[in-house]
């Protein structure tokens, strides 16, 4: 990675780096691997390291009001995440929609939609984008079928998570892939963390959007 192309972003980010050189802020915004888990160039976490980068996942719910849904969350070297996530996609089935969410330009998250679209379309059009969608910290995705219901989630951590009332056929998945149920596994978003991206992954944003046909992008 190179420091010149690394603009971290995160709340109280000179606090997190505070007494370090500019050396050792360079060292440590290069370092990727921990063990044998490597993270995308899109996050990193403080120096305090009050959580370190793992593989595996954890089930949980989530609430919003009588609903109860259940929830998988997944933390997966770089090597094996988006071909995890491009498997994770089959469950929904043939037809599906999305949300790509971006915050290029601040903290201010700005989604955009688009519903019905042929999944093996979508990830034709996504595996154009691997490198941005792996690397970039400003840039989500996520893709549903409400007629199941359920939603997987490419983060902006580059954390897999998904939102389904039958969770068997993702774990299956994630199985396959030797990724491990662990019920107290913390993620690098419970921690102090920052961001990355860069001008290049901006444009490449751009560009995906006009390559999925959502007109809507620039004239919110």
């Amino acid at each position: 990675m190179h420091s010149d192309d690394y603009h971290p972003r995160a709340n109280n980010l000179q606090s997190y780096f505070e007494g370090m050189s500019e050396l050792e802020l360079q060292e440590f915004l290069a370092k990727s691997c921990y063990g044998d888990f490597e993270l995308t160039q899109a996050i990193r976490p403080s120096p305090k390291l009050s959580v370190v980068p793992r593989e595996g996942y954890r089930l949980d719910h989530f609430e919003d009001g009588q609903m109860r849904i259940p929830v998988l969350m997944a933390s997966v070297t770089k090597k094996k995440l988006f071909k995890l996530f491009m498997d994770l996609l089959d469950p929904l089935g043939d037809e599906v929609s999305l949300v790509l969410g971006t915050s290029h330009n601040g903290n201010n998250l700005t989604e955009l939609q688009r519903n019905g679209i042929d999944l093996c379309v979508l990830k034709s059009n996504l595996y154009d984008f691997e490198d941005s969608l792996v690397n970039d910290g400003t840039t989500s995705i996520s893709v549903f079928n409400p007629g199941i219901p359920a939603e997987v989630q490419f983060d902006e951590h580059k954390l897999l998570i998904v939102y389904a009332n039958r969770l068997k056929d993702f774990r299956e998945i994630l199985d396959s892939y030797r990724i491990r149920l662990r019920k107290e596994m913390k993620f690098i978003t419970e921690a102090e963390h920052c961001h990355s991206s860069t001008e290049e992954y901006a444009k490449a944003f751009d560009r995906l959007v006009l390559q999925l046909n959502m007109d809507d992008w620039g004239n919110e």
